[in-house]
């Protein structure tokens, strides 16, 4: 069965959105979008480690995308502003992995495909990846939910239930690094945040309680997924930014709804 290879993308798009949809909400509520956003543009420089060290893709964003992370969450509270400090890095780390990829001409690399993803040539090696990654995100998120809600409220009143604000975003940081290292070959390095954001921010006015907004989003990101994969069979438009635009499709539909229900109510 997982010889088409429409099955193994489709499948791809799926456990992406399936690993993006509890942690976007987190990016939504937090207003973590730039910090999503760094930690993706750094991983183009955990690509070019990658075949620089003949590692995995995979192992190498991962690496790079750990580093920004838990590098910005240290400097964050050492007096830098968070947006100028996440701009600073976010860019620099494309540059660097621009500029590194230039010096390995051993290598050919379709960087178009790392940017914008190329969702159409996941192997069934990949879909281990994801959907393994994909687990590991599913797992930490439940395990950690009341705790990750809680910080995620307020800090004092965490620190009150005896819970540790930096060590839960220790733990978005982490999840943040695992989707942004699986997703690259789906939707691509610059593609990526938009999968956390867009689908939960269409599922908050649909939800009622955080649970459901998360179960919204997860429901939201797979369908993206599909359509966007069927308009790409048919219109023979780019697979990854086709998934984007199906998300946002579905946002405006899910405000719209929002606000008719509202108006019932």
């Amino acid at each position: 069965m997982l010889d088409d290879f429409l099955i193994r993308a489709t499948l791809a798009g799926i456990g992406v959105a399936l690993a993006a949809a509890p942690l976007g909400c987190f990016v939504v509520w937090r207003r973590m979008a730039y910090f999503g956003d760094a930690t993706s543009h750094a991983a183009i420089l955990g690509i070019a480690l990658s075949f620089a060290l003949s590692i995995s893709v995979f192992t190498g964003a991962l690496a790079i995308a750990l580093i920004m992370a838990v590098t910005v969450s240290i400097l964050s509270g050492r007096g830098y502003a968070m947006d100028t400090l996440l701009g600073v890095m976010a860019h620099s780390a494309l540059a660097l992995g621009l500029v590194a990829v230039s010096f390995l001409p051993h290598v050919r690399l379709d960087l178009m495909g790392y940017l914008f993803g190329d969702i159409l040539a996941v192997s069934k090696n990949d879909l281990i990846v994801i959907w393994g990654g994909a687990a590991l995100v599913i797992s930490l998120m439940a395990y950690r939910w009341s705790a990750l809600l809680t910080a995620t409220l307020n800090d004092d009143l965490a620190r009150a239930s005896g819970i540790d604000p930096r060590r839960e975003q220790l733990i978005l940081t982490v999840c943040l690094a695992v989707v942004v290292a699986v997703a690259i070959k789906v939707v691509g390095v610059l593609l990526i945040v938009a999968m956390l954001i867009i689908p939960s921010a269409a599922a908050r006015p649909l939800a009622r309680n955080p649970e459901s907004m998360a179960l919204i989003a997860a429901a939201l990101g797979a369908l993206s997924a599909i359509l966007g994969l069927r308009m790409s069979y048919v219109h023979d438009t780019p697979a990854g930014p086709s998934i984007v635009c199906v998300a946002a499709g579905l946002f405006v539909s899910a405000l719209i709804l929002g606000r008719v229900r509202a108006s019932f109510s």
